[in-house]
């Protein structure tokens, strides 16, 4: 266990450290109180992040059990790099930057000492971001369940169904945009263009990384069963998403999606962006170390359903991104609380599962 979590549980240290000095020096009321306020809120943000991407997780292990050692810690170094400064940093910056017409530098200023203005700015394009991460997730939901080769169901009357439609061309796309265009069709006029682009630019994106996947990596090597071989005759891994450019992108955009979620709810529990930094980094770092855990240990290969319950949360994720983006918010905790529930009982139903199988 510490061998995978030593580091994650050693930087977590280290953010709380910082997370007190910041509150004890930090403030008009400066001192013990403030480092406990800002001790507890850091915690609770980097909770909130690991329930929110437990099912991140799963995805994200699901695509690297496939890869060799070289990319595995590629994700594991650069991936962490881009996943905890570059969007839970630098990315909401860049969104203000741009947006209210700043210099970096400025609105770095503005974050570090008017923390609510800076809030009120990036809260403002809120509608965006949740389409294009709502889009996003949505196709990575869809084209798990649309797929006419999948023989592993678990809700089978759901499942079956949706195979059923993979035939029918650009299904995926088809009900991204329906949902979209539904999404476009209830905020406010001023922002129907930016919102609908900002969505096609999430499914643009998605099908890009796929093709540059395709291109990169070629076709997965399949057994006569039709299954993904994990390994050719060499011992060169291969996979759905080839070990490449195009899976590490894949992965990091996925990894984005997910932060915007808990970006924009970090900021309905605090304005402090130094907290709100330290306590999804450490959701973040905890969320890799899951991963290669997850990897390593072979869990899923043990639990069969745990793929099928983090997809299911990704798509309720994807929805509710989409309908917070309309003015309807659901609590970071009941959003949290749905993916636990799915990929808790994915488990449950996988070892049900594999008594069934034992007795026959």
């Amino acid at each position: 266990m510490m061998k995978h979590f030593g580091f994650s549980i050693a930087f977590t240290i280290v953010c709380l450290g910082l997370s007190a000095y910041w509150g004890y020096t930090h403030g008009p009321e400066a001192g013990l109180k403030t480092m406990f306020t800002a001790l507890t809120i850091t915690a609770i943000l980097a909770i909130m992040e690991v329930s929110l991407s437990f099912d991140n997780a799963v995805v994200n292990a699901s695509v690297l059990r496939g890869w060799d050692h070289f990319w595995k810690m590629l994700f594991l170094t650069v991936g962490i790099l881009i996943a905890v400064f570059g969007m839970r940093l630098i990315f909401p910056v860049v969104i203000v930057a741009v947006t209210a017409d700043m210099g970096m530098m400025e609105v770095v200023q503005l974050a570090l000492n008017n923390p609510k203005e800076y809030s009120a700015k990036l809260m403002a394009h809120h509608p965006e971001i949740a389409a294009f991460g709502g889009a996003f997730l949505l196709m990575v939901f869809l084209n798990f369940f649309l797929d006419d080769e999948k023989d592993t169901h678990w809700f089978r009357w759901i499942e079956r169904r949706l195979s059923n439609l993979a035939s029918v061309p650009a299904m995926s796309v088809f009900i991204a945009l329906v949902a979209l265009l539904i999404m476009a069709a209830n905020v406010v006029e001023d922002k129907r263009l930016v919102v609908t682009m900002a969505g096609i630019w999430g499914i643009v994106i998605y099908i890009g990384v796929q093709v540059l996947s395709h291109l990169l990596g070629g076709e997965p090597e399949v057994d006569e069963n039709g299954n993904a071989i994990r390994h050719d005759e060499n011992g060169v891994p291969t996979g759905v998403v080839k070990a490449g450019i195009g899976g590490f992108l894949y992965l990091e955009v996925l990894d984005a999606s997910f932060s915007f979620d808990g970006v924009i709810g970090a900021f309905a529990i605090t304005s402090d962006v130094v907290i709100i930094m330290l306590g999804l980094a450490i959701g973040a770092i905890f969320v890799r170390s899951m991963t290669i855990y997850l990897v390593e240990k072979g869990t899923l290969d043990a639990y069969i359903y745990l793929e099928h319950g983090a997809h299911y949360a990704i798509g309720a994720l994807a929805f509710i991104m989409i309908a917070s983006g309309t003015g309807l918010h659901v609590p970071e905790v009941v959003t949290g609380l749905i993916g636990v529930a799915f990929i808790v009982w994915a488990v449950f139903a996988s070892i049900q599962y594999k008594k069934r199988q034992a007795l026959h």
